[in-house]
């Protein structure tokens, strides 16, 4: 299955919890840190909802 690597690009300060939130939820502490998931719906709804905080990468 594809994996998925995902960065913390720019802050959530000033954003709606809910968007500080789903990047903790994605594992995300730092900023400019990267984690990997699984390419699944959930975590593919999840990036899409702080598409602007974050970059993407598609990985095998």
């Amino acid at each position: 299955m594809a994996k998925l690597k995902v960065t913390w690009e720019k802050s959530a300060i000033g954003r709606p919890d809910r968007q500080a939130r789903t990047i903790r939820a994605l594992g995300l502490h730092k900023l400019h840190q990267t984690v990997e998931h699984e390419d699944t719906p959930q975590v593919r709804g999840m990036i899409q909802a702080v598409i602007h905080l974050v970059e993407l990468e598609e990985t095998k």
